[in-house]
């Protein structure tokens, strides 16, 4: 156009509606919105300016030197891309490494002032804690679909998916008039219609417990490799999911692991429990009046309908009480006080315990499960936990009426709904969806977990948690493939399942693993290193007591702070850290926020910047693992102790694909 005119424009402009945070049982944030910025490059000489200047990458060997010191990709492969041999196309882009830019690293690229570079702005979730129930807490992405606003966030899992409606909100929109310029008209109307933000999610899930049980679920999957693994943490009185992970995971930050790890296993994935469903066979038949603990019975072996089905001790004990069925998880107890119960009367306790059933917890995708009852032997074995497939909140809902005295509550993940632009908040009420027992059924029954921890016959020893009465039940489940049950010593789902203090407890804590690949120790010795350390931090923070003798302290909140901010406030409470990343800006950290750390530890930080390799001489293996875990790097490690070499030299740039190999020395260098 030669001649521009002040001729008249409508204009539509969209205005964004800010998605919903979601928070921690205590306000910490473990998601919220964010800008990103995706870099392009023009390299058609025929753009230009008005005034004949080059909005076009005219020197590129300039650029792509200036460039690589911004982004994870080399000086040689930017000038490749900028030099394209057989095409001429009028812009490149970088692939992923000029994609999710931050707002920082975007300033400090156009402040070096380089033609024909350009960026576009993309509206993104920030998940400042990466790998923390990412799998229960989901995934918003920016959704492409045709009726979809410009810009818009969906959940596409979990929560974020669960609740995508309310935590969306609502548009709104500006309509006015402009020159041919694009500037605003004065004294003219306008139409403004404000966006409704989407509403803000507390979930129950308590961050200090979240990211212990992150780090020891962690180091005990990568040890002993198991296909997959969960863990759970609930408060029986009231439903409350304090905490819960599971293996494979993935980070939400980096998407490192999503492509193996999109289900969440803990309402997505049936099994067969194995021998904690004891738990609601004991309860049944004693509720139903069938149990006679001081009887006796041969063990070893049963025939059921032509069928022998023997316990794991193939031996068996010889003659035995009932009330030893129990503590020694015998089959063949449990098949003979099935048969005592009768099949409809332990049907009906199957129903009751919602067993086959839904329990509509507040994630998507949970599937029911199933009971197979027609044969007798399918109704002998389920009394043990084969030919029944159940997901672990089923079996969270189930074991809470016997922590809760009979009564049965629904898990909850929400704590919480507020609405920003009201402040109005929904808390949500403890769900009772079911008496199953009677108070003294569930005494009893606690009673006899007690007993497989502390007889010296019980299967469970190895799980005492010193200073606290605990009760557990532990399961070893045979694994259903192709119409028939794998063998060998490691196929097999391994659980445990705890209350405490079991008199009246207010922790519950169940934890699956199936088929360990790397089996160094005895199944229970595996769950144990977890268990035992999750369960006793749960303990000592309802006591209010250090958990040791030596001075802790809580990791401060450092995302979103400047690495600057972040450096003075971590030198007050006596932490070292150590930087990943070439921005000024901290976009997650480990330890997490308020988990309680000692005087000394390493805290490792993210920031905005181009993901860069720190010198980790004389780090621990612990610190190294917690750089894995925050850049989604894989690491190869060499020897005990600490860090005495690197692969990866300082300041070389990292991504997702990088490995990692670490040589460790026992004696720790300065």
């Amino acid at each position: 156009m030669s001649q521009k005119t002040a001729s008249k424009y409508d204009q539509d402009r969209q205005l964004i509606a800010t998605r919903g945070k979601i928070e921690d049982a205590h306000g910490n944030i473990i998601a919220e919105d964010s800008n990103v910025y995706n870099l392009f490059a023009v390299i058609d000489p025929s753009h230009l300016s008005d005034d004949g200047k080059p909005l076009y990458v005219k020197d590129k060997a300039k650029t792509a030197k200036i460039l690589a010191r911004y982004i994870p990709l080399s000086e040689k492969k930017i000038y490749a891309v900028l030099t394209p041999k057989k095409t001429k196309p009028y812009q490149v882009e970088f692939g992923n490494a000029g994609k999710s830019i931050s707002l920082d690293i975007k300033k400090k690229i156009d402040a070096q002032k380089l033609p024909g570079i350009f960026f576009t702005k993309t509206p993104s979730r920030l998940y400042p804690n990466g790998t923390f129930a990412a799998n229960v807490v989901g995934l918003a992405q920016t959704d492409m679909s045709k009726n979809s606003a410009q810009g818009s966030l969906k959940g596409v899992m979990g929560i974020e998916a669960y609740f995508n409606n309310i935590l969306t909100g609502k548009n709104g929109y500006s309509q006015f008039k402009t020159d041919s310029f694009g500037y605003e008209l004065p004294n003219t109307r306008k139409t403004l219609k404000q966006p409704k933000n989407g509403q803000d999610i507390q979930l129950t899930l308590d961050a200090r417990l979240q990211s212990y049980m992150e780090s020891v679920i962690g180091e005990v999957a990568q040890k002993y490799q198991p296909v997959s693994m969960t863990a759970t943490l609930m408060d029986p009185s009231t439903g409350k999911i304090l905490a819960a992970t599971q293996r494979p995971t993935f980070n939400p930050s980096t998407k490192v692991g999503l492509d193996s790890s999109w289900r969440n296993a803990l309402v997505q994935d049936t099994y067969e429990p194995g021998s904690v469903m004891k738990i609601l066979s004991l309860s049944a038949s004693i509720d139903s009046g069938r149990y006679t603990p001081n009887a006796y019975y041969t063990s070893g072996a049963v025939n059921v309908g032509g069928s022998v089905i023997r316990d794991w001790n193939i031996t068996g004990w010889g003659s035995i009480p009932y009330s030893e069925a129990f503590p020694r998880s015998s089959n063949v107890g449990f098949v003979k006080i099935e048969q005592q119960m009768g099949a409809p009367i332990w049907k009906k306790y199957l129903n009751r315990f919602g067993i086959g059933q839904k329990t509509n917890v507040q994630l998507p995708g949970e599937s029911a499960g199933s009971v197979a009852f027609k044969q007798p032997v399918d109704q002998a074995i389920t009394a043990f936990g084969q030919g029944v497939n159940v997901n672990t909140m089923q079996m969270m809902q189930a074991f809470s009426a016997i922590a809760n005295n009979g009564t049965m509550v629904k898990p909850q993940i929400v704590a919480a709904i507020t609405d920003p632009n009201t402040g109005k908040t929904n808390k949500t009420q403890k769900t009772v969806v079911g008496h199953p027992i009677t108070k003294s059924t569930a005494e009893q029954v606690r009673d006899a977990m007690k007993d497989v921890v502390n007889k010296t016959y019980g299967t469970g020893m190895v799980y005492s948690v010193p200073g606290y009465e605990i009760g557990v039940k532990t399961g070893t489940a045979q694994i259903a493939q192709n119409g028939q049950y794998l063998t060998g010593d490691s196929n097999y789902i391994f659980s445990v399942v705890g209350m405490a203090p079991i008199d009246h407890p207010k922790y519950m804590l169940y934890i699956t693993m199936r088929q360990p690949q790397k089996m160094t120790a005895a199944p229970e010795q595996i769950l144990a290193s977890a268990f035992n350390p999750i369960l006793q931090r749960a303990l000592e923070y309802n006591n209010g007591t250090s958990v040791s003798n030596v001075k802790t302290t809580a990791m401060p909140n450092l995302a979103g702070k400047s690495v600057a901010a972040a450096s003075k406030l971590l030198e007050t409470t006596g932490l070292t850290y150590s930087l990943v990343g070439s921005g000024d800006k901290v976009v997650q950290q480990l330890p997490l926020a308020q988990e309680n750390v000692l005087a000394g530890q390493r805290a490792v930080l993210l920031t905005n910047g181009a993901m860069t390799m720190p010198d980790i001489t004389g780090w621990s293996k612990n610190d190294v693992l917690k750089l894995a875990e925050i850049s989604g790097i894989k690491i190869k490690f060499k020897g005990d102790g600490y860090v005495v070499k690197q692969s990866i030299a300082k300041n070389h740039l990292l991504n997702s694909s990088s490995n990692l190999e670490v040589q460790l020395a026992s004696k720790k260098t300065e």
